[in-house]
């Protein structure tokens, strides 16, 4: 399913308040089809004259609590960039193309901006699927389209030249989480997988990982129901446990072992919003601590400061990382097409990401080996037992 966002709104726009409300049950998680879309322009407003980013984000009901946080922050920022002249003097279009996370939905996604030369970048793919799937699509497809920026990266895109990542990957976030509790003492983790598909992809990272610093290691097989897996955990069992999987999952998890009684930390990655966990009721047992890829959201570095003012002129909604996030992601396009030599393109913006480097944004540096890999950037926050966030 793909959906086209409706007409651009006033700057005085407020976001629906009851946003967070539905994220309360996990059955309105699902419903995905009942939660209001953005305003953006759509696909009539773009020009061959103007200048158009793309943005995919993925609504499906595994990754809307984080995709929705994003795609606000990528919107604030747009905004605030064409209020100061956009890109000299010429606003940018921000185009959403929200979908349903399936790949005959991305499929159908991509096939409306083929063709369309007022499209000069793809940036800010939300989540971490779907950004895996465009980055390969558009390499085959659409190899002149800059993808830039996309949410959580695997470290297996560094070949595909068209992509420019700038967040961590979860390999990256694995290593630093397991890093930190070597350095904290812990002797045993436990690993649990939310799929058969985060098991695939992540399971090698965690156990080397884990065997490089000597830490014991138990793995949970998957299981569709996740808290089948914590009625399996004895007084034996890791006390630590490390988490690949979303936020409804580790929702369903965190439940599951509050009602054992028994303390547990759990180490999930950054594509888990705690905001939302927060809102799904205090864990007195199940403390959860998160990765996160850009600074905390209190942070006075510049860039968050101006993150918090634009969301709070623009949207009724409480900072995120993921927000912060999305916001990173279009200031960072931005940025590429201001040190364009000449109008943007595709070509002179894929001249200027191919020859990237290092680059500070507003007081916070993205640090880049070299210009195929991805950021290197990984700190984390904690749930606390009164559901505030931490960091």
């Amino acid at each position: 399913m793909l959906i086209e966002v409706p007409k651009n709104m006033s700057m005085s726009l407020k976001f629906n308040h009851s946003r967070r409300n539905a994220l309360r049950t996990t059955s309105l998680l699902a419903a995905t089809s009942l939660l209001p879309a953005w305003a953006q322009p759509n696909k009539g407003e773009a020009s061959a004259k103007s200048t158009t980013v793309v943005q995919f984000a993925d609504m499906s009901a595994g990754q809307i609590d984080v995709s929705k946080d994003f795609v606000i922050g990528a919107r604030a920022a747009w905004q605030e960039i064409n209020f100061k002249g956009g890109v000299r003097g010429r606003a940018v279009v921000h185009r959403v193309i929200e979908v349903d996370g399936s790949s005959a939905g991305l499929r159908t996604a991509i096939e409306t901006i083929q063709g369309q030369a007022s499209v000069i970048a793809c940036m800010g793919t939300v989540g971490a699927k779907a950004a895996a799937e465009v980055a390969i699509a558009l390499q085959r497809e659409a190899p002149d389209l800059p993808h830039i920026a996309p949410w959580l990266p695997s470290s297996k895109l560094d070949a595909i030249p068209s992509t420019f990542a700038i967040f961590a990957s979860r390999q990256a976030q694995i290593s630093h989480a397991v890093r930190s509790l070597s350095v904290m003492g812990v002797p045993e983790l436990g690993a649990i997988y939310a799929s058969k598909t985060e098991f695939n992809d992540h399971h090698s990272e965690v156990e080397t990982v884990a065997s490089q610093l000597k830490i014991k290691l138990k793995t949970y097989s998957p299981a569709t129901d996740l808290s089948a897996i914590a009625q399996t955990l004895t007084a034996d069992s890791p006390r630590v446990l490390i988490f690949l999987g979303g936020t409804p999952e580790l929702i369903q998890l965190s439940q599951a072992i509050e009602k054992q009684g028994a303390l547990r930390y759990i180490i999930a990655m950054s594509d888990v919003n705690l905001l939302t966990l927060s809102q799904m009721g205090k864990s007195q047992h199940a403390r959860v601590i998160a990765t996160q890829v850009v600074p905390l959201v209190n942070s006075t570095v510049p860039l968050v400061r101006q993150y918090r003012e634009s969301l709070a002129k623009l949207f009724d909604e409480p900072p995120t990382p993921q927000g912060l996030a999305g916001y990173l992601s279009a200031r960072y396009t931005h940025q590429a097409m201001l040190i364009a030599d000449t109008t943007p393109s595709r070509q002179s913006m894929l001249q200027t990401l191919q020859r990237r480097t290092s680059l500070d944004i507003a007081g916070f540096r993205i640090e880049l080996v070299d210009p195929r890999a991805t950021g290197t950037y990984v700190t984390q926050s904690m749930l606390a037992a009164d559901g505030r966030v931490v960091g």
